[in-house]
């Protein structure tokens, strides 16, 4: 578990991290430099799911060093699909991370949501959606291992 008091805004006890592959912490397939052993560390403290609709069919071999939970998208609605794993783990205990228009309800719904650009970029309407946004996943997964970092952006 991951707890962060953001002052005056209370306490965040996160359980689970819920992260968007391809945009997010895959370029054109393949996994970001660095991604794999941030999100190793973070295993030891967040159950880590990854949600992919697989669009170049390598996720599940690309991902197979990562303590993580795979899971494909196989809905029509990918959108509502997402929102739904948020709602089955529990908003409060979720912190999601994603760049697309399907990851607009998950980021909307999770305790913490977190808008990464890339350069994939990200659609407006998931930035809208974040409590807060960043240039590229490392930075995303930075919050989460220095979690002082969240305290500064997000106090009120």
């Amino acid at each position: 578990m991951l707890k962060i008091n953001i002052p005056g805004k209370g306490d965040l006890s996160l359980q689970h991290l819920i992260v968007d592959y391809n945009g997010t912490i895959a370029f054109d397939g393949n996994l970001i430099s660095g991604v794999a052993e941030q999100l190793n560390q973070l295993a030891e403290y967040l159950e880590i799911h990854i949600l992919t609709a697989d669009t170049f069919g390598t996720a599940s071999q690309k991902c197979r060093e990562l303590q993580a939970n795979i899971k494909l998208i196989t809905s029509k609605n990918g959108t509502l699909e997402k929102g739904r794993i948020v709602d089955s783990l529990g908003p409060k205990k979720v912190v999601a991370i994603g760049n697309g228009v399907n990851d607009t309800l998950m980021l909307k719904k999770a305790a913490l949501g977190i808008a990464v650009i890339g350069k994939e970029g990200a659609a407006q309407i998931a930035i809208s959606k974040a409590d807060v946004i960043v240039n590229d996943i490392q930075d995303a997964l930075g919050l989460l291992l220095n979690t002082t970092r969240l305290k500064a952006t997000l106090r009120a």
